[in-house]
This record gives C-alpha cells, structure tokens and sequence, in this order.
C-alpha cells in the first residue's frame, strides 16, 4: 500500500512538472517569456543562428523550442510508467529491479538538476526521488 502511494506521489510530481514545462515552452514558442533568456537581443540571435548539424535548416530557437517540448514529454513519460506501475502494483509481482529502475532515472534527473536547474524543478525532482527511492526500499527489504 505505502509503496504505491510512494509510486502515484512521484508520478505526480513528475506529471505536474512536465506539463507545466509544456505549457510555458508551447506559450514562449508565441510569446517569449518564461523559459527563456532574459535579455531579447539573445532571444533573436537564437532566432537568427542555425544549427550547423542542421545544415542550415534549423535554427536554434527551434532547437531550444523542441529541447524543452521533448523534455517535458520525458518527465510525463516517467510519471505515466510510475501511474501505471502504481495501478498494477498488488496486483503483478515486479522484480525489486523495476523499482530500482524508477528511482534510478530519477536520480538522473536530480544530477541533472542540481547542476543546471532552478529551485522549484530541483525541489520537485528531489521530492520524486525520494519517494521512489523509497519505494523501492521498502519492496526490496
């Protein structure tokens, strides 16, 4: 029982997180501001600049654009598979393994986060992580 609660609370956290990031890069894709630098000259030089892989058919403002939508897909991702594994949960056995999993992709992205990202995000990967890495402790002992 704690054990799912742990899961559906991180699966939360990431839920709430990823579509917030959604809704602020698919806003700033029209109306910059949010997600972005707060100087506009550097806004219009990412406007401007393509990326050289792309050979010259993306810019990087696209590429900032698509950055932040694939990221956000990644942390709705993690909270679908924490739903779903929470759903099932006394209903199929899981290896300790597959909790371990969870917890150790969220630990990637509490590494990530740490270095790079501001408060709220970084507070709300750390509550994640630790519910998960909960979680798993719990099953597996």
């Amino acid at each position: 029982m704690m054990v799912g609660a742990l899961l559906g609370i991180a699966g939360l956290i990431y839920a709430v997180l990823g579509t917030l990031h959604l809704v602020y890069t698919l806003l700033d894709a029209r109306n910059p501001k949010r997600l972005v630098p707060d100087d506009p000259a550097v806004i219009a030089a990412m406007q401007a600049s393509k990326i050289r892989l792309s050979r010259g058919t993306t810019t990087m403002w696209d590429g900032w654009i698509s950055f932040n939508l694939t990221h956000s897909l990644g942390a709705m991702i993690l909270s679908a598979v924490c739903f779903i594994v929470a759903a099932v949960f006394g209903i199929f056995a899981f290896p300790p393994v597959a909790l371990f999993a969870l917890a150790a992709v969220s630990s990637l992205y509490l590494l990530i986060g740490v270095k790079y990202w501001f408060s709220v995000p970084r507070a709300g990967c750390i509550a994640a992580t630790a519910c998960l890495a909960a979680a798993w402790l719990l099953y597996s002992f």
